[in-house]
């Protein structure tokens, strides 16, 4: 099992960026993939990006391909979800999540093989 905390969600304007955290605990965190996923009010909750246990492969939604970047730290046992161009519709809250299963190879942008969760983070985006 990984305890996940999520950080960094805030108010900001669109165009601007915005950085999240995750820090995890937990025996199998360097053997699983981790992703983010958000939801916003009204909505089922959608996948953002995910990145595999090494760190080396990486997916992401095609709404998000380009402006955001998702990484981890596996020393320091954190993954990070840089947002840039924010726009409205980006307005959620986001979640962190880990893998059920260890060592898949490439990470899942499946809601379900998504075990352990975080509480979430807002992110509000004003136009």
């Amino acid at each position: 099992q990984v305890t996940l905390v999520e950080s960094g969600g805030r108010p900001v304007q669109a165009g601007n960026s915005l950085r999240l955290s995750c820090a995890a605990s937990g025996r199998t965190f360097t053997s699983v993939a981790l992703a983010w996923f958000r939801q916003a009010p009204g909505k089922e909750r959608e996948f953002v990006a995910s990145i595999d246990w090494s760190g080396r492969v990486t997916d992401y939604a095609d709404s998000m391909e380009g402006r955001f970047t998702i990484s981890r730290n596996n020393m320091q046992n954190t993954v990070t979800l840089q947002m840039n161009s924010l726009e409205p519709e980006d307005t959620a809250v986001y979640y962190c999540a880990a893998d059920r299963t260890l060592f898949r190879g490439r990470p899942s942008a499946d809601i379900n093989d998504y075990a352990d969760w975080g509480q979430g983070t807002q992110v509000s985006v004003s136009s």
